[in-house]
């Protein structure tokens, strides 16, 4: 059974101006969270991100959020259709679809393959995605002022039966919207047979989607959708406000969105409720945060989380600060809750025992690139990239009989002026000449299973 896709991300790049050092200072320098990330998380399922302090964890998870305003790529959410959201820019680029490919064309001439920053050559492929998110096939279609009004009729019939069904309006009329909006997408797709014989063409026709993409959101449009986004931040120590009660601190979001009028029964009942879920008595519905241990004020934290009902909550590091048999109430609280509200996690940690309990698939990060992803049976069985492996054999045991542990030796370098190539070609005991001048490529290697290394293809015995 094919999952649905909750949120994709593609060529993720989250860059950090260094201040100059002196006004003859001609580069401008950045220091590389998320240096080019490619991955899709899925409904229902729990994420895991794994890597050493500092390689762009949890800053990944903000952006992915709009907390930062990503530098470049694409992030596209698909909790919601653009026929339900209708944000602005949508109806606006399909208006000005000649303009946009005029736009495309002044780009790549543009391109700089050699510029380290990837600043042109990122922006021509973030207009070319951007476009075939837009058209789908009729993306090969020369007639743009066609396909514009063509795309503009389909996307105000969907808007339509969106809203009727929003509106709760009869069955009947429901069904009329939905007749003619079916109409217009049977008409669209025979006009797509005329360039079925393109190169690429079901990859690109596979993107017309109709998911939100993210940074193209208004600040007002991204606040409305943080209903369906939230985060649960590190440190509950101070991520909670202490002049706040816990009650005020969980009806801050709810109010905000305009879900209970402030001070109401309804909304002190409702908070009630979410405390239960997230195992916190009702009496503490008046106490402030530093009246709670560090475990019930991660419950806090996740309370608040939860109270808007969202499908996706990145958990960042939100045990690593608990002791041990807090950790594990807390995850198994995580747990329980995502299987009764189906809600899809990015679980941010860098220790593995923990990721591997809660996780269904596992990214690894290094120095703002992502190594490895694969399922999370299949990381532990079978890593293929040196820095996983190295990772995993690292990891304590209590299993006197088990072979040393093997520490990764070796500083990770600087996210502002990384390594040519692999990145960690600096630290890896495999590493070969190609590897010190060639960027590997993120490739699928098993199903659902990919990496990115020149030496995938070797096994442990000839390594």
């Amino acid at each position: 059974m094919e999952k649905n896709k909750l949120i994709e991300i593609n060529n993720l790049r989250q860059y950090f101006p260094v201040k100059k050092e002196s006004i003859f200072q001609k580069e401008q320098l950045f220091v590389k969270a998320n240096d080019g990330i490619t991955i899709t998380i899925h409904e229902g399922e729990t994420y895991g991100l794994v890597g050493e302090s500092g390689c762009g964890k949890s800053t990944l998870g903000r952006v992915l959020l709009q907390l930062y305003e990503q530098t470049r790529g694409e992030t596209v959410y698909f909790g919601r259709t653009v026929y339900e959201y209708q944000p602005k820019y949508y109806k606006r680029d399909l208006a000005n679809l000649a303009k946009s490919f005029e736009n495309v064309k002044k780009l790549k001439d543009k391109v700089n393959l050699d510029d380290p920053n990837h600043t042109s050559s990122d922006a021509y492929e973030s207009a070319i995605d951007h476009l075939q998110r837009l058209c789908g096939g009729l993306y090969f279609s020369p007639n743009h002022s066609e396909v514009s009004s063509i795309l503009l009729e389909e996307y105000n019939a969907g808007c339509k039966v969106a809203n009727l069904k929003k509106a709760n309006a009869s069955e009947s009329e429901i069904s009329a919207a939905e007749g003619a909006h079916d109409e217009i997408i049977k008409k669209i797709e025979k006009m797509k047979d005329a360039y079925r014989s393109e190169k690429d063409f079901d990859k690109v026709d596979a993107k017309w989607e109709h998911g939100i993409e993210l940074p193209k959101l208004t600040n007002e449009e991204m606040r409305v959708l943080r209903e369906d986004l939230q985060i649960i931040f590190q440190d509950p120590y101070s991520s909670l406000n202490p002049r706040l009660t816990v009650g005020q601190i969980i009806s801050e979001p709810l109010v905000g969105q305009n879900k209970f009028k402030k001070g109401s029964q309804e909304l002190e009942d409702y908070i009630i409720e979410v405390m239960k879920k997230c195992g916190l008595e009702a009496y503490f519905i008046h106490r402030y945060p530093h009246q709670f241990s560090g475990g019930q004020r991660q419950r806090i934290g996740i309370a608040r989380a939860l109270a808007l009902n969202p499908k996706f909550i990145v958990c960042d590091e939100a045990v690593s600060a608990l002791d041990v048999s807090i950790q594990s109430q807390v995850l198994n609280l995580l747990q329980e809750l995502k299987e009764k509200q189906n809600l899809t996690y990015l679980f941010i940690s860098h220790d593995l025992s923990v990721v591997k309990y809660i996780s269904d698939r596992i990214g690894v990060m290094y120095l703002g690139n992502m190594v490895e992803s694969a399922k999370s049976e299949d990381i532990f069985r079978n890593p293929l990239h040196p820095y996983t492996e190295a990772l995993l054999n690292a990891i304590p045991t209590t299993d006197v009989n088990n072979k040393e542990l093997q520490i990764l030796e070796g500083d990770i370098p600087s996210p502002v002026n990384p390594p040519k190539g692999c990145k960690f070609h600096t630290r890896c005991k495999y590493a070969t000449d190609k590897c010190k001048t060639e960027r590997p490529q993120w490739v699928e290697i098993e199903p659902e299973h990919f990496v990115a290394c020149h030496l995938r293809g070797l096994t442990s015995e000839n390594k």
